[in-house]
């Protein structure tokens, strides 16, 4: 029963209520008000500093630029970041299910932020005390990689926020997913799911299996841990989370993921483009940066259009190294090979630069000798192996393995097979320094069309092929005989192979012959083909030295020569392209082409910064020309270069050797093509007795070019006018006793 003092008391309870909840109310206006107030600083302050968005419009991320041969194959590149730009279309369904399964399952239903994500991970990362949990969307992620640290701090994790709801508010969600999978960092230098399909499986994007995608997409969340090179058990566990994860959206049925998860890692390495001519990619790349910067090379996504011809570059390479193979085993085993042990290093712990490729049968590699006995030596080369028996190294003159090698020995070897799991068949060959260098040019553009610049680029990266100065031996007497034929000789005018002495300032000056002998009267034909060094001096004094220098230099020379004698048997150092490039005036009606190696070079948009064509200029008419053709072909035919009359093609060309045989040289041509060859070591120390052009030089020279004619059987010569020769004719055999007598006193 309700009293009177209860009924005066409910009206005061009520109003005190009331009180109450006005007051309630209030404060939490004034905590909304504060948090309001807070957050909108937090927003001012965190905003302050952060990028437009309207950046990515113009954005353009660093991307490699990539060298083409004249065929369009890919032969190096050069990047700070391995990146290929590709678009929303190159990348598979497969590939963008994969991601979004595992990196952001709402992507494309979120506004760039998931709070439930981003509060269960706050929650996780109270409780474990730690910020291992990020709850970043593909958006966040973008928004950091492009404008912000990797800081987990709360300011970044902030802006993060901002900068993801611009993103999506200015860009689509297929624009959003470009810029990422072509920003992402995958591990290894490789940035974006292009490049990584490339590095990782040698294939482009859109050709990824379900496997391969998701071996993809589980990179970015940890590309060193999750690395299949480094760690392949950890990325065959994660890319089946990733696969687990597509089956459970339904992107993927039951029956695929389980296919999937039993493919192993099955990946395809992308070879290094820039082990194909890497002393031509060097060269390419030194230009470039003298003339574009350093920034636009490494960064600016250049296209450069080369000269090169990638198989013949492969011919040439291989030529080389088995010419210098060759070479070291007419000299027999030497030994002293370097020893890891001897050195205090630990064998298990070594690695050599050569190792960074792939072998092949025929490739040359830098290897360690991992264990040896009486009947074989292990033999180690990465993660490949293989050994060394008897009948692999019978050149050496030594019966077993134990005789010459010791664990710890860095040897080299030739593979001469690939077998399964790893496992080489190989030859023992030496390195004793010995080096080469080739260049071939084409005749009618002055492209270069291959380059080697020495034994192993890992090693040494000087280019021998464009740095080098070396004396060139009589592969400089064409000079002197062009001069001479331009001052009206011909190839069978006469001259005298006699004994002849200068005055000098050290003394008397009396040159020789290689063999030592003279052959009296002789024409210029015969004493150019069989290398004799008389009449090359005489008809230098007789046109002058200067005149002779003077061609030279109209030739392509640059080397300051001085004006002595001697010059005509070739003292003159210049450099091997040079030379090479000198020499394909002859074919070319004496027409000089200046070597290059850029056809063309086009910006990020494919805009043209640069284009070559032919730089010409006469050097000696077309009838000189001709006439030094003939006499050039007579070295081939019947002279010092006469093992190149094998190939049954038409050929010309001038061996070259220097005093104590410190030099090997033959440089020469067919219509079409000029090829040069030098042999030596760096320091100029001899080779080997009798270790000449013709032994050293010529057979790299014939390996080369009998692969560069294959394809040009119906090519001749351009002719004399045979008018021409037969008067000439007449007239030399009127005067050749005249000239004989006249000669010999």
């Amino acid at each position: 029963m309700t009293t009177l003092l209860d009924k005066q008391a409910t009206p005061i309870f009520h109003k005190e209520r009331m009180r109450k909840v006005r007051r309630g109310i209030f404060a939490l206006a004034v905590l909304a008000a504060a948090l309001f107030g807070v957050l909108a600083g937090l927003l001012f302050v965190y905003s302050t500093d952060l990028p437009e968005v309207t950046e990515l419009e113009r954005y353009r991320p660093s991307s490699i630029t990539e060298l083409f041969d004249n065929k369009g194959h890919v032969v190096g590149s050069f990047a700070l970041q391995r990146r290929v730009i590709a678009k929303y279309e190159d990348y598979p369904k497969v590939l963008r299910d994969a991601v979004i399964s595992i990196e952001d399952k709402d992507f494309e239903r979120h506004w760039g932020v998931d709070f439930s994500r981003i509060l269960g991970a706050a929650y996780r990362d109270i409780v474990s005390g730690s910020r291992a949990q990020g709850a970043s969307t593909l958006t966040m992620q973008l928004s950091r990689n492009l404008f912000l640290t990797s800081d987990r701090k709360f300011g970044r994790k902030v802006q993060e926020i901002l900068l993801a709801i611009q993103i999506e508010r200015r860009f689509t969600k297929e624009q959003i997913f470009t810029l990422y999978a072509n920003q992402i960092f995958l591990g290894h230098g490789v940035y974006g799911f292009e490049a990584g399909s490339q590095f990782y499986f040698s294939k482009h994007a859109k050709d990824l299996t379900i496997e391969e995608a998701a071996l993809l997409a589980g990179l970015p969340k940890g590309p060193s841990a999750y690395s299949p090179v480094n760690n392949p058990d950890r990325a065959l566990r994660r890319r089946n989370l990733v696969i687990n994860n597509m089956m459970e959206d339904g992107r993927i049925t039951a029956q695929q993921a389980q296919e999937a998860k039993a493919q192993p890692l099955n990946l395809h390495l992308q070879s290094d483009p820039n082990s194909v001519a890497p002393y031509f990619v060097e060269e390419t790349r030194r230009y470039l940066e003298k003339k574009f910067g350093t920034d636009q090379v490494h960064e600016g996504g250049l296209r450069v259009y080369t000269s090169l011809d990638m198989e013949l570059q492969k011919v040439a390479t291989r030529a080389l190294l088995d010419g210098l193979a060759t070479y070291e085993r007419r000299h027999g085993w030497k030994g002293n090979v370097p020893n890891v042990i001897a050195g205090g290093d630990d064998p298990s712990l070594y690695l050599h630069p050569d190792w960074n490729h792939a072998p092949e049968p025929g490739s040359y590699f830098h290897a360690l000798v991992t264990g040896v006995d009486q009947m074989e030596a292990e033999i180690k080369i990465g993660k490949y192996h293989g050994q060394i028996r008897p009948a692999d190294m019978v050149w050496t003159g030594h019966h077993s393995p134990n005789e010459i090698l010791a664990l710890g020995d860095i040897v080299y070897v030739r593979v001469t097979g690939v077998e399964p799991e790893n496992k080489l068949q190989l030859a023992l060959e030496q390195d004793s320094g010995a080096q080469a260098a080739l260049v071939a040019i084409d005749n009618s553009t002055g492209e270069i069309r291959a380059m080697v610049g020495g034994r192993d680029f890992d090693e040494s990266k000087f280019n021998r092929a464009t740095q080098a100065l070396r004396q060139t031996g009589s592969s400089f007497k064409p000079y002197v005989y062009a001069a001479a034929v331009e001052k009206g000789a011909m190839p069978d005018d006469i001259i005298v192979d006699a004994p002849i002495s200068f005055p000098s300032l050290s003394g008397t000056w009396a040159p020789h012959n290689y063999d030592g002998k003279y052959e009296g009267t002789i024409s210029l034909r015969r004493a150019l083909a069989d290398s004799r060094n008389i009449p090359a001096i005489k008809l230098a004094q007789r046109v002058g030295i200067k005149t002779v220098i003077a061609y030279a230099h109209k030739f392509g020379i640059t080397s300051e020569i001085q004006p002595y004698l001697p010059v005509a048997l070739g003292s003159a150092e210049v450099t091997l392209v040079e030379h090479t490039a000198a020499y394909s005036t002859f074919p070319n009606d004496g027409v000089r082409v200046s070597p290059h190696s850029i056809r063309k070079v086009t910006d990020y948009d494919g805009h043209t910064m640069e284009e070559n064509f032919p730089n010409v200029r006469e050097v000696i008419s077309a009838h000189s020309a001709r006439v030094m053709v003939e006499l050039l072909r007579g070295v081939v035919l019947h002279g010092t270069g006469f093992a190149a009359s094998k190939l049954n093609h038409p050929l010309a060309g001038k061996t070259g050797t220097t005093n104590d045989f410190t030099d090997a040289w033959f440089v020469g041509f067919s219509p079409t093509i000029t090829c040069g060859v030098w042999v030596g070591f760096d320091e100029k120390k001899t080779l080997g007795n009798k270790e000449t052009g013709a032994q050293a030089a010529l057979p790299i020279w014939i390996d080369f070019m009998k692969v560069a004619i294959a394809d040009k059987k119906d090519e001749q010569f351009l002719e004399l006018q045979q008018q021409v020769l037969t008067a000439r004719k007449d007239k030399v055999e009127r005067a050749s006793t005249k000239a004989s007598d006249s000669e010999a006193h």
